[in-house]
């Protein structure tokens, strides 16, 4: 009964969720936490974008034809623009995925809460955070595409553009992995109707990345 009641009050860790993550999405489900894990992902991701800025140049985003102040004013721009979707980027990925996979759960009949769900994907988006940071600190040293993650099939083949390939990478995996894993430990799904939703969405993912790849090709990008 002790050990009962001392579980029901242990926090989920984030670094916990790189070794043990079956073991915190059970602290998930019943003691889910959302605002300090949620602010340090945030802080994870805006560091990762800021590193991201430092690998962005003029040929980088194309502005080879234009004047220096015109150039350095579009730089300026887009490097803010980053750093502010490195704040926005947690919370709404963690919004969205919440209410969706709050449709899937109750067709599926779960008694899952809403807050339960934010605080899953709010821990599994520091594996997403950790990757970005990788990432972004190997890009900063080697030079390269900042689109293209080191760690996904694009940067293993030296592929130009992130296309398909970049949509394959090594964190997102583990990612869709630990989805189904919560989906199952902590809104009880069975292990098919968890395993499922985690495939379907990478699947959703690489089709974006297709549709994005054919659009870029017919503007010539």
């Amino acid at each position: 009964m002790e050990q009962e009641m001392k579980s029901k009050i242990e926090k989920p860790s984030l670094i916990g969720m790189f070794w043990s993550p079956g073991e915190q999405f059970d602290r998930i489900r019943k003691n889910p936490k959302i605002w300090v894990p949620l602010i340090l992902v945030s802080v994870l991701y805006v560091i990762g974008m800021y590193l991201m800025t430092l690998s962005m140049d003029a040929s980088y985003l194309g502005l080879d034809g234009m004047s220096e102040e015109e150039a350095a004013m579009v730089l300026a721009f887009s490097k803010i623009t980053v750093a502010i979707t490195g704040i926005l980027t947690p919370v709404f990925v963690v919004l969205i995925s919440s209410a969706i996979y709050m449709i899937f759960t109750k067709i599926a009949g779960s008694d899952v809460t809403f807050k339960q769900l934010f605080s899953m994907n709010t821990h599994i988006m520091i594996i997403g955070a950790a990757g970005l940071l990788l990432n972004m600190l190997l890009r900063a040293a080697i030079g390269g595409n900042p689109e293209i993650f080191i760690t996904s099939l694009a940067g293993l083949m030296n592929s130009d553009k992130p296309g398909v390939l970049g949509s394959i990478e090594v964190f997102s995996i583990w990612q869709s992995i630990l989805t189904a894993i919560g989906l199952h430990r902590v809104a009880g799904l069975s292990k098919g109707w968890a395993w499922g939703i985690a495939i379907a969405f990478f699947l959703i993912g690489i089709g974006f990345a297709i549709i994005g790849a054919m659009f870029s090709n017919t503007m010539g990008v």
